[in-house]
C-alpha cells in the first residue's frame, strides 16, 4: 500500500498550559525549498528531498499548501502518556484497493493537543457521566464549524468522555442548549451510554434536550432514544424543547442509553447536519427513592442495633 508520511516527536510536559506541538498549524514555512519552487506564486510547493519542515519529518509526496480550502475538524483520543514521555505523532494517507492511482491527497493543518481530567465525578446527582458533553475534544480558535467524531474501534480510543459514537457525530460549541459543549448527531448515527449499578425494577427518569445547530439544516428531525427495555421516537423542530423518558431498570448491570438520529438532513449548502442533544441527566422516578433507599435502610438498622 502507498501511502505518505508525516511525523511529529511530542514531547509531553507537565503542565498543561505548555505547548505540545512544535509548529502546528505549518505557519513555519518549509526550508531548503527546490530551485523551481515559489510559494508566493504557487498554490502548492512540492517539498524536495532536502526540504525540511520546521517541527516535522515526512516520507513520500508532500507538498505545501497555500490556498484556501473548506476545513473540517475532526477528534480523537491519543489515550494516556506519563510525563516527559516522549510520542511519535504519525499522520499517513493511505490509498484504497479501488482507488490505488489518485493523484489527490488530504490537506492538514492546524493541531490541537488537550489534557483531560482523571476522574469524571456525577453532576448535580445525575447518574450519567458527563451527560452535558462537557468532557470531549478541544475546540480550534476561532472555530464554527465543531469537530467530527467518528465510531471508534477501541473505547479508549473515545474522543467524548463515557460515549460511544455510532456513525459520525459532530461536537459543537455553538448554539448550545446548556452549557459549553453539545452533540449534533449527523444522519443514521447516533451515541450511547451506559449507567451504572441502577437499583432492580426501579423506576428512572431520563430527561434531556433536543434542538438543532442553528446551521440552516432543512427539515424536522426524529430521534430514537433507548433507555434499558423502552425506546421512544421523538419528533423535534428547530426550537431546542426537554423531552423525557421514563423506564423500569432490570437485573443488568450496566443499563443503556442510546440516541439515534433517523433523519437523513442537509443544510441549503450540501453539508450533512441533525438534530442537537445536551443536558442527558438520569435520576430515579419520585424524588431519588430508588437510589438511597438502601442505604436509609442501612442507617435504620444501625439505630436499631445500637438502642437495644
Amino acid at each position: 500500500m502507498w501511502f505518505q508520511r508525516i511525523t511529529l516527536l511530542l514531547l509531553i510536559l507537565t503542565t498543561a498550559t505548555a505547548a505540545f506541538l512544535q509548529n502546528p498549524d505549518f505557519e513555519s514555512p518549509p526550508l531548503n525549498l527546490p530551485e523551481n519552487s515559489n510559494s508566493s506564486s504557487s498554490t502548492f510547493v512540492l517539498l524536495g528531498q532536502n526540504s525540511t519542515v520546521p517541527g516535522w519529518t515526512y516520507q513520500g509526496t508532500v507538498q505545501q499548501n497555500y490556498s484556501k480550502h473548506p476545513w473540517q475538524s475532526y477528534g480523537h483520543n491519543l489515550g494516556t502518556w506519563g510525563n516527559d514521555e516522549p510520542i511519535n505523532l504519525v499522520l499517513e494517507s493511505q490509498t484504497t484497493d479501488s482507488d490505488t492511482n489518485s493523484s489527490c491527497w488530504p490537506i492538514i493543518d492546524t493541531m490541537l493537543i488537550k489534557t483531560v481530567g482523571v476522574t469524571l465525578v456525577p453532576d448535580n446527582g445525575n447518574l450519567l457521566l458527563n451527560g452535558g458533553f462537557e468532557s470531549g475534544p478541544g475546540f480550534l480558535p476561532n472555530s464554527t464549524e465543531g469537530v467530527l467524531l467518528d465510531s471508534a474501534p477501541s473505547v479508549v480510543q473515545l474522543a467524548l468522555r463515557q460515549w460511544t459514537v455510532m456513525g459520525t457525530v459532530r461536537y459543537i460549541n455553538f448554539h448550545v442548549p446548556e452549557g459549553k459543549a453539545a452533540i449534533e448527531i449527523l444522519s443514521a448515527s447516533g451515541i450511547q451510554t451506559a449507567a451504572r449499578q441502577l437499583s432492580e425494577r426501579s423506576r428512572y427518569n431520563l430527561t434531556f434536550t433536543l434542538g438543532d445547530a442553528n446551521d440552516g439544516c432543512e427539515g424536522d428531525f426524529l430521534v430514537g432514544v433507548e433507555a434499558g427495555s423502552s425506546a421512544q421516537n421523538f419528533t423535534v423542530k428547530s426550537k431546542a424543547i426537554g423531552f423525557s423518558l421514563v423506564f423500569e431498570s432490570t437485573d443488568e448491570p450496566r443499563t443503556q442509553i442510546i440516541f439515534t438520529s433517523y433523519s437523513a438532513a442537509h443544510t441549503k449548502d450540501g453539508v450533512l447536519c441533525g438534530p442537537v442533544v445536551d443536558e442527558v441527566i438520569l435520576h430515579p422516578l419520585g424524588g431519588g427513592s430508588a437510589s438511597i433507599k438502601p442505604a436509609w435502610l442501612l442507617v435504620f438498622a444501625l439505630f436499631c442495633i445500637a438502642s437495644l
